[in-house]
């Protein structure tokens, strides 16, 4: 999944693609770069970010769903926890619905997405953006998490999206310590346990890695590139990344070795 970001104030890229025509542009070439699914977003979620209203959000993001769903081939995700703006783009062409809240800011979003039978992403965040990384506090953070997953994928499917069409995010860096994201990602096969439906990883250029590595937000792709072999080789089904092409290849070669195992074993 790459990201483009339609907003000001992302954490790694806002401002960049704020003119549709850039975004757009971009979206494809992520998609030439060997992404699966491109996800649009019109509002930050970064910690401390402020909301925007549904109408500004559907400004920024409706002329780059119906560009990128216009192109052959392009399976287009909304990334919004509103469901105005899920429904607008959903009948733009986008199929997949990114949801940060998991349906816990606007239920109707898990209507919209059943009725449109679309695909359903449900992630877990402590808060919302504003406080999330106000001492977030956990006991079991995989257990907690886990449960708040399998709790919502369950409210997903019985809203009526269906039971292929869901996947669950754990939300690294969101309402998480740098050693909670790092513990989930080190757990993701109890994980993958512990959650009916396919996990999506999104790591890409997170605080966790700065404060592990002393990295800038720009210069954190090759730690991401091992947060990606990793989740890929510990049960994750997709990650989320803005640097797609290394991605890409790593996981075509991670294919290749694998099925060189399988003959090596046979």
């Amino acid at each position: 999944m790459g990201i483009v970001n339609v907003t000001p104030d992302s954490f790694s890229d806002g401002g960049r693609y704020l003119d549709p025509g850039v975004a757009i542009e971009h979206g494809e070439e992520l998609i030439s770069l060997g992404a699966d699914v491109v996800d649009v977003g019109g509002e930050s979620t970064r910690p401390g970010a402020q909301p925007v209203t549904a109408d500004e959000e559907l400004r920024r993001v409706i002329p780059v769903v119906s560009g990128l769903a216009a192109l052959p081939s392009v399976v287009v995700s909304i990334d919004t926890t509103k469901a105005a703006v899920a429904a607008s783009a959903l009948d733009a062409g986008a199929s997949i619905v990114n949801d940060v809240s998991a349906g816990r800011f606007d239920p109707e979003i898990l209507s919209v997405v059943a009725d449109a039978g679309a695909g359903y992403i449900a992630m877990h965040m402590f808060g919302e953006p504003r406080t999330m990384q106000s001492a977030p506090r956990y006991n079991d953070v995989v257990g907690e998490v886990g449960a708040f997953l399998a709790e919502r994928i369950d409210a997903a499917r019985c809203a009526g999206i269906a039971e292929d069409a869901c996947m669950a995010d754990p939300g690294i860096g969101f309402g998480k310590t740098p050693g909670h994201s790092l513990t989930l990602l080190a757990a993701l096969p109890r994980l993958v346990q512990l959650v009916d439906a396919p996990i999506l990883v999104g790591a890409s250029r997170k605080s966790f890695i700065g404060a592990f590595l002393g990295l800038d937000v720009n210069d954190r792709d090759e730690a991401t590139l091992a947060t990606t072999v990793w989740a890929f080789e510990n049960g994750a089904a997709m990650v989320r990344v803005h640097d797609v092409r290394s991605a890409s290849r790593a996981v075509r070669l991670l294919a290749v070795m694998g099925a060189a195992s399988s003959e090596v074993a046979a």
